[in-house]
């Protein structure tokens, strides 16, 4: 076995581990009433762009070997870092969905006993989830060794990211006011200290 087929066997099962963390907690959601959305089409679409860039165009990659000529080799210390980006990915989403409990939601939605949440993860950073992503992102780049199904997942996050953070943002300070405004102004975005 190659370290290429390695590398890509070992990015499905992380993608395996995500969906096998989200599941449960997607279920319950759906079961959990909503007191605001400001979801929405362009909601779905930001979604849908994320989706294509973490999973659809990597699986069509993985199952065509499309585009070929973007292609390069991997080494094995790319995989070792990959799968450690990824491992790290994958515990910081699970906890992040343990640490909003019943206040998370996949589109942006507040419950109606929304409780604002800042400690754990949510003590450095107000989206640790969107950090897990970038982590994510980062591990697909590494583990699939080809310049348009590696790196397209930090290009569909960056998007999701940055039309959709400020709208949730702006929804929490709705929600929660100066609680959520002091609460900002102490902590990071997705990197503690940094942004």
């Amino acid at each position: 076995m190659t370290t290429g087929l390695i590398a890509k066997i070992l990015w499905v099962a992380g993608i395996v581990g995500w969906y096998a963390i989200r599941y449960p907690f997607q279920r319950r959601a759906a079961k959990l009433g909503v007191a605001r959305s400001a979801g929405g089409a362009r909601d779905r679409v930001l979604l849908v762009i994320a989706a294509f860039g973490q999973f659809i165009i990597p699986a069509i990659y993985l199952a065509t070997g499309a585009p070929r000529e973007a292609e390069y080799p991997i080494s094995v210390l790319q995989v070792i870092v990959g799968v450690a980006v990824m491992a790290a990915a994958l515990v910081m989403f699970r906890v992040t969905h343990k640490q909003l409990g019943r206040n998370w939601s996949v589109s942006l939605e507040t419950r109606t006993d929304h409780k604002l949440v800042t400690g754990g993860l949510y003590r450095w950073v107000r989206h640790p989830m969107y950090s897990s992503f970038l982590l994510l992102a980062i591990g697909q780049c590494l583990l699939l060794p080809n310049w348009i199904a590696g790196p397209i997942g930090l290009v569909a996050l960056a998007i999701l990211f940055f039309f959709r953070v400020g709208r949730e943002e702006a929804m929490m300070m709705e929600t929660f006011g100066e609680e959520y405004r002091r609460y900002m102004s102490r902590t990071a975005r997705i990197v503690p200290f940094v942004y």
